[in-house]
């Protein structure tokens, strides 16, 4: 799998279980990309839905895909402070300068004061018999819930504050680098 590199703009393209698109991010800036992890940032980026649909994010997000937990995990810059919203997902894969996952439905809202909270497990279940989700990944998506939530709770990963500030400053510094060469 070729890998993007640092400041390289890709799409981000989610899945359902099924193979049918869900969605669409037009554009995310790369900030670091490993085989296991790519970090991007996007602001005010195009976001195209599964019916055609379209909307763009509204505030600057980190985002975070890792290439062996079943999550992903998207920090959204709010004058407020950090809100997260982590994408119970496959694991990324890296073609055609797309990121792809997975979209089990299940998400985790969390909050700048870390309080969190798990979303749509109806739709979960709807999805899950009407796309006869295997025993084996429903046991790993619910494994995968407990392992986000002890990231949040031990303030691991995205969720450190360092890490917050890190990837942002990164982020601002190759936005002026590519505003300078254009």
């Amino acid at each position: 799998m070729a890998l993007p590199v640092e400041g390289e703009k890709i799409q981000i393209h989610s899945y359902k279980h099924n193979g049918n698109i869900h969605r669409v991010w037009q554009e995310t800036m790369v900030l670091k990309a490993t085989k296991n992890i790519i970090i991007g940032a996007n602001e005010k980026t195009l976001v195209t839905e599964s019916d055609g649909r379209t909307w763009l994010t509204r505030e600057p997000s980190i985002c975070y895909f890792h290439a062996e937990h079943w999550f992903n995990i998207i920090c959204m810059l709010r004058d407020d402070g950090v809100y997260y919203y982590c994408n119970i997902s496959s694991p990324f894969v890296f073609d055609n300068n797309c990121l792809k996952y997975i979209d089990y439905d299940l998400d985790v809202k969390v909050f700048p004061d870390m309080s969190h909270a798990l979303l749509d497990e109806d739709e979960y279940e709807q999805h899950r018999l009407e796309m006869n989700y295997p025993e084996v990944i429903d046991k790993i998506l619910q494994r995968n819930v407990k392992t986000l939530v002890s990231w949040i709770e031990q303030r691991r990963g995205p969720f450190a504050q360092d890490f917050i500030e890190s990837w942002t400053n990164r982020y601002i510094l190759l936005s002026e680098i590519q505003a300078n060469k254009e």
